[in-house]
């Protein structure tokens, strides 16, 4: 096994590992990620080793490889193979859920009012189509932790069926207590489904203890995978009640009578019905173990911690700059900070941001409020929070 690395190399020797733009300060990786070029080469050896004969790669052998992976993956956040698929993303993984609920008239799903749009969208479509009703307590800003489990819970009514929250919220990067949430909602006989899209890498995981009905996640963000790799876990008992958003082969193989495609299909109900999903390039699922290796060998926790850090240093700054508050305690959000504005136009100082100073970064909105969320990953400096604090003072008006 390769030996460790110094943590502190992966900034110092961002030109070799990242194929980022070196012309532009990157906050951003909240968004979409970025991959080292190591997985990226990865993955790109997969999709040789496919292309030389895809017959053989896709219809033989791609069952144990990403049997393989999953086993690497499942390790990496604390639950069993046999309770994962692979997903393009957290949200083909939530719409899954969505749509595979139960639910009929008068039924509720409870969320908060702080998630992420396109998935919103998922369940408000879902639950319109049955007659069901999407509902959102509120989690006010500043933030409290300790009160955010009971805040939401208590919007619980006798026909709630579900809840489903983010593990870390996207616009104002919070980590909410979905353990908590989980725990309690188990006891009420309420489903939990929560989205994790931005927790993979990011914060450390166990989804066996943690207990959640179902869980979303992606790999390709905080864990530094290619674009298009996430996973949908859940609990055993729920594995038979999930629908593909395909119906492909997998669904053969219940039909009695018909055989031969466990080689790409699967064994499992799970594995079965959305595993394979038509011709696709699975090269980004078998490159998660290079992810995952990558950041072993870099200390990844000592990374998190730097990041951190400087996420928490320039929050203060700014507020410095600007006289706002933070809008949470340092131990409620990681490497992403959503960082209180004066109000303003968020598209037009995005924009700016960009085409004047060079500095990907989003300017984010909710409850009326306005923030620029610095996303703090390995590659990441001091220097780049530099940057970030003089374009602010140069764009924002000036106190008094």
């Amino acid at each position: 096994m390769t030996s460790a690395v110094d943590p502190r190399s992966i900034a110092r020797d961002r030109a070799e590992l990242w194929p980022l733009d070196r012309g532009v300060i990157f906050l951003n990786h909240g968004s979409f990620g970025a991959c080292p070029a190591e997985v990226l080469e990865a993955q790109h050896a997969w999709q040789r080793e496919m292309e030389r004969n895809p017959v053989e790669f896709l219809g033989r052998r791609s069952g144990a490889l990403l049997r393989d992976a999953r086993e690497r993956l499942a390790a990496f956040v604390g639950a069993r193979a046999e309770d994962l698929v692979f997903m393009s993303n957290a949200t083909s993984a939530v719409n899954t859920v969505a749509r595979s609920l139960a639910l009929g008239p008068g039924d509720e799903v409870l969320t908060t009012d702080q998630e992420y749009g396109a998935c919103d969208a998922a369940w408000e479509h879902a639950c319109r189509a049955r007659g069901a009703t999407y509902r959102r307590a509120r989690i006010p800003l500043p933030f409290a932790a300790a009160e955010a489990a009971g805040r939401l819970l208590a919007a619980a009514t006798p026909r709630t069926r579900a809840i489903y929250l983010s593990h870390i919220t996207s616009t104002t990067g919070l980590i909410l207590p979905v353990g908590e949430v989980c725990r309690r909602a188990r006891e009420l006989g309420i489903l939990t489904v929560v989205d994790g899209a931005h927790a993979p890498g990011h914060v450390p995981l166990d989804l066996d203890a943690l207990g959640s009905d179902f869980y979303a996640g992606n790999c390709h963000k905080w864990m530094c995978a290619p674009k298009g790799a996430g996973f949908l876990h859940a609990r055993p008992e729920h594995h038979a009640e999930l629908e593909a958003l395909v119906v492909s082969w997998g669904y053969c193989a219940e039909v009695e009578g018909h055989s031969g495609f466990d080689a790409y299909t699967g064994s499992t109900v799970l594995e079965r019905r959305h595993q394979w999903q038509g011709t696709r390039d699975v090269s980004a699922f078998l490159a998660v173990p290079a992810a995952i290796e990558f950041q072993r060998r870099h200390g990844w926790e000592e990374v998190r911690r730097r990041c951190h850090a400087l996420a928490a240093e320039t929050r203060d700054r700014v507020g410095a700059l600007t006289g706002l508050g933070p809008i949470c305690a340092d131990g409620d959000f990681g490497q992403m900070a959503a960082i209180a504005l004066p109000p303003c136009d968020p598209e037009a100082l995005r924009a700016a941001l960009f085409e004047r100073f060079r500095i990907e970064v989003p300017v984010t909105s909710h409850d009326g409020r306005q923030f620029v969320r610095a996303a703090f990953q390995g590659y990441n400096t001091r220097a780049d929070a530099d940057a970030l604090l003089a374009a602010l003072a140069a764009l924002l008006p000036q106190r008094g």
